[in-house]
């Protein structure tokens, strides 16, 4: 794939953008957080850039409501009670969805074979209290013929410790309404882990579906869905724009868990999720639900992919 890799700035920040012409896939994303803040396509007989995610392009802040548009999150996700948690008796501190969104990268390594950007946390960098061990992060993005795959890769470079960390990315997609747009969920029995005030409370429904529109109630999603996907056995994901022409496939196969989240009628959050919440009352960080581990000396590998396309008028 022949791929363009440019960098950018405005006042709201320094911008990586990779662009393939031939494809007419782009990709734009800001240093700080590694946020993606474009993903868009070329539109046949001239139509332009047409952007899929909430705000696209958008750089500087809106008025009100959320502000982001794929926030990365990490060495946890979602909120620790009280903002703090202990890892093996040590304080952790941080707010929503960890330090990762929030966090100065240097620039990228560009890799031209595999049109991929690479961003790297180097276990010194980790802010202090954020998280105790050395843990190194290289998170990617690597341009596909109609989108984007994103994967994680992190390395605990502790010798004889097994590490312990959740993560994942809050990507929003655009609508023209909600109320009109197509969520569709893949065939499964999904398992619904309640969270009222954003803690996990040990509820869980058993949902079984068929496959096609979510069986969840749209006016629910600013409480979020939580859900886990053990016994989804194709995880293809499809938010469907029906007025706008546009649609998004999210490939979940590496996906443990996902949430459904929405604040207004212009968006919807489908977020792959490699953990959970806080409970409350809470777990020591090594015991949180969901929780993944690294070995000692060994590595945790895993991403997803978004498929995006349009459709003329």
């Amino acid at each position: 794939m022949s791929c363009i890799y440019q960098v950018e700035a405005d006042e709201f920040g320094t911008y990586d953008v990779l662009q393939n012409d031939v494809t007419g896939v782009r990709l734009r994303l800001r240093r700080r957080g590694a946020e993606m803040v474009s993903l868009a396509r070329l539109e046949g007989g001239g139509g332009g850039w047409r952007g899929f995610l909430y705000r696209d392009n958008e750089t500087g802040p809106p008025a009100s409501g959320w502000g982001n548009h794929a926030t990365v999150m990490g060495y946890f996700l979602h909120r620790l009670v009280g903002e703090r948690s202990l890892y093996r008796g040590v304080e952790i501190r941080g707010g929503n969805h960890g330090f990762l969104r929030g966090f100065d990268f240097e620039a990228p390594t560009f890799d031209p074979a595999t049109s991929a950007l690479t961003y790297r946390v180097a276990a010194e960098r980790i802010p202090a209290g954020a998280y105790p061990l050395k843990v190194s992060l290289a998170l990617s993005y690597h341009l596909l013929p109609d989108g984007v795959r994103v994967e994680f890769i992190f390395t605990n470079e502790e010798p004889e410790l097994e590490a312990h960390v959740s993560f994942g990315l809050h990507p929003g997609f655009a609508l023209t309404s909600l109320e009109t747009a197509e969520v569709l969920l893949p065939e499964g029995v999904y398992r619904r882990h309640w969270a009222p005030g954003n803690f996990l409370n040990g509820k869980v429904d058993v949902v079984p579906h068929a496959g096609g529109p979510m069986p969840f109630d749209k006016a629910e999603l600013p409480g979020s869905y939580l859900l886990e996907l053990a016994t989804v056995p194709a995880r293809l994901f499809t938010v469907r724009d029906v007025a706008g022409g546009t649609s998004v496939v999210l490939d979940f196969s590496e996906v443990p868990y996902c949430t459904l989240w929405s604040e207004g009628e212009s968006m919807i959050c489908v977020e792959p999720c490699w953990g959970l919440p806080d409970s409350n009352p809470q777990k020591p960080f090594e015991q949180k639900d969901g929780i993944q581990v690294i070995p000692a000396a060994g590595s945790l590998r895993a991403g997803f992919s978004i498929h995006a396309a349009w459709e003329p008028a």
